[in-house]
């Protein structure tokens, strides 16, 4: 009888301790996706000073100034890694095109508040990869935890989900946008 009792105990304390290691994860999972989207809406309210500077140098390039602005609003309505990840990628693609604009004007690339944006959108990007690695990482620890025995007994009684990492789709997503100029 008294097996049993110490059995039963035991089992009792593996499963609070799995279900409290799956708490910590889901809360670090969730505190880091707040962090990667505080890096995102930095990048995002620095968008429209970057693409205004450009403005005064290249005022033909209309099409260009649209699509950045098209694809930062996209970005910051998205709510979900996935959407997030899909937004972000196509927000990079028109940064391109944007420094790619900005390298015909040797004037622009000389402007002191361009150069300053510029060097503040290199630190975000920096920022920004370096919380979408931890972010993944903590996702990578909790989708082991709700996936590997016996954890995952505990993760699908008490609700506990895989999350979505934060991927970019193509190869010329996951390559920041330029930011740097050869004089």
């Amino acid at each position: 009888m008294g097996l049993v009792v110490l059995a039963i105990l035991a089992a009792a304390v593996v499963v609070v301790l799995l279900y409290n290691q799956l708490v910590r994860l889901r809360n670090a999972s969730e505190s880091a996706w707040s962090d990667v989207d505080v890096q995102l809406k930095r990048r995002h309210e620095l968008i429209p000073n970057l693409v205004e500077t450009v403005k005064g140098y290249a005022t033909h390039e209309k099409t260009a100034f649209d699509a950045v602005t098209k694809a930062r609003a996209q970005a910051m309505q998205a709510s979900t890694p996935e959407a997030k990840s899909a937004a972000e990628g196509g927000l990079s693609s028109t940064l391109k095109s944007l420094f790619a604009i900005a390298e015909a004007y040797p004037e622009l690339k000389a402007n002191q508040n361009f150069l300053s944006l510029q060097g503040e959108l290199s630190v975000l990007e920096e920022a920004i990869q370096n919380a979408r690695r931890y972010y993944n990482a903590v996702v990578r620890d909790l989708n082991t935890r709700c996936e590997a025995f016996p954890s995952n007994l505990v993760a699908n009684s008490f609700g506990f989900s895989k999350k979505q990492y934060f991927e970019l789709d193509s190869a010329e997503e996951r390559t920041p946008p330029r930011v740097q100029f050869e004089h």
